[in-house]
């Protein structure tokens, strides 16, 4: 059980605080997703809630869109600045692009919003901070 709740601890999870994030947050967009991100500095590692709709499709592809992006979103995260909360908001799209291009098609949408918004970590951000990372 230790390692279900380890998990969850980097997600949102209730109402509130995606409030927070789209009420207070920034947002980007393309044909595919919308990142909106908040910085919260109460959290260590970036926190990520997922919004797919139904219009995205049925229950077997919204859990496939919502898999993508949980993934891709792990794979950038240690690029990302801590401290923060992002929601992304699956548009209609996605399900065409996750059938055609599946993991990389996502993770290409997710990482141009994540560098349009301004996420990432740079070099000279880590070295002003005074930690490299090896």
């Amino acid at each position: 059980m230790a390692s279900r709740s380890a998990a969850r601890r980097g997600r949102l999870s209730r109402s509130s605080e995606f409030e927070r994030v789209y009420r207070d947050g920034r947002s980007s967009a393309n044909r595919h997703l919308v990142l909106y991100s908040f910085p919260n500095p109460a959290v260590e590692r970036p926190r990520l809630g997922l919004s797919v709709s139904r219009k995205v499709g049925g229950a077997v592809e919204r859990n496939r869109v919502k898999r993508l992006l949980r993934e891709a979103f792990h794979g950038i995260e240690g690029e990302l600045g801590g401290g923060q909360d992002v929601v992304v908001v699956a548009r209609p799209p996605v399900s065409g692009l996750a059938e055609r291009e599946g993991l990389a098609g996502v993770g290409s949408a997710l990482g141009e919003l994540v560098d349009r918004a301004g996420l990432r970590r740079t070099a000279a951000a880590e070295s002003r901070a005074g930690g490299k990372r090896e």
